[in-house]
């Protein structure tokens, strides 16, 4: 089960970072990022924060048609593997 301060945080950092730009006032149902946050942590819970960086670019070029690239995602990821690797 996803802890929900974790989910609070990443959604934090990708709500900062905003990916989309001003495309994110049309998304209806972006939640600040909750549902992708909520991804993002699963997957790196399942394959491990090393591959954060693909994991994140993967989720949100997915969900939203974007095409970030591993780059893009670095600094984000660096900020969510921090806070993922304090569990327990």
């Amino acid at each position: 089960m996803i802890d929900e301060k974790e989910i609070l945080a990443v959604s934090l950092i990708l709500s900062r970072w905003n990916p989309l730009g001003s495309r994110a006032e049309q998304v209806y149902d972006l939640e600040g990022y909750r549902t992708e946050a909520i991804d993002i942590i699963s997957v790196i819970d399942l394959e491990g924060s090393t591959k954060a960086d693909a994991i994140i670019r993967e989720v949100l070029n997915q969900a939203f048609g974007l095409s970030l690239s591993r780059a893009d995602c670095s600094e984000p990821a660096k900020r969510i593997r921090s806070i993922l690797k304090n569990k327990k």
